[in-house]
């Protein structure tokens, strides 16, 4: 039998054959869709800015009125290093609210620390009235 574009074997069935040709036509007309959809994507324009830089003496100044609270195990605390109990906290946060303008607090826990010393701690703070608090997400070594 003399066929026209497909091969046959001896007993009448279809050899199976991948196309290359389409295929690679395929992929260059993708090519081309990406790259024109590219060219014509907008320019992103951007202002420039100048950011304020702190003076060096009113950057000491705002390191030394933040506290860091670290919460350590068995209700354990440290205020700016100095290990203090779950009882005096309350009391240092009245005397830190009325010496400091802006009182910001930052809470931060050791990897034995528990959750409901840090929340206790956290409700502390909120109570007060402080507004500025943040809390730390990694873990810091004890008393650090």
């Amino acid at each position: 039998m003399a066929g026209g574009g497909s091969r046959q074997t001896g007993e009448g069935k279809k050899k199976a054959r991948i196309e290359i040709i389409p295929l690679i036509d395929v992929i260059f007309f993708l090519l081309a869709t990406f790259v024109l959809f590219t060219l014509s994507l907008d320019k992103i324009q951007s202002l420039p800015i100048t950011l304020p830089v702190p003076s060096p003496s009113q950057e000491q100044q705002e390191k030394n009125d933040d506290v860091t609270l670290q919460v350590s195990d068995q209700n354990t605390l440290y205020w700016n290093k100095e290990l203090i109990n779950m009882d005096e906290v309350e009391a240092r946060i009245k005397q830190y609210k009325g010496e400091v303008a802006e009182p910001r607090i930052l809470i931060a826990g050791d990897d034995r620390a528990r959750f409901g010393a840090a929340v206790r701690v956290l409700d502390l703070v909120r109570k007060s009235g402080i507004t500025q608090v943040s809390v730390e997400t990694r873990f810091r070594a004890t008393g650090k």
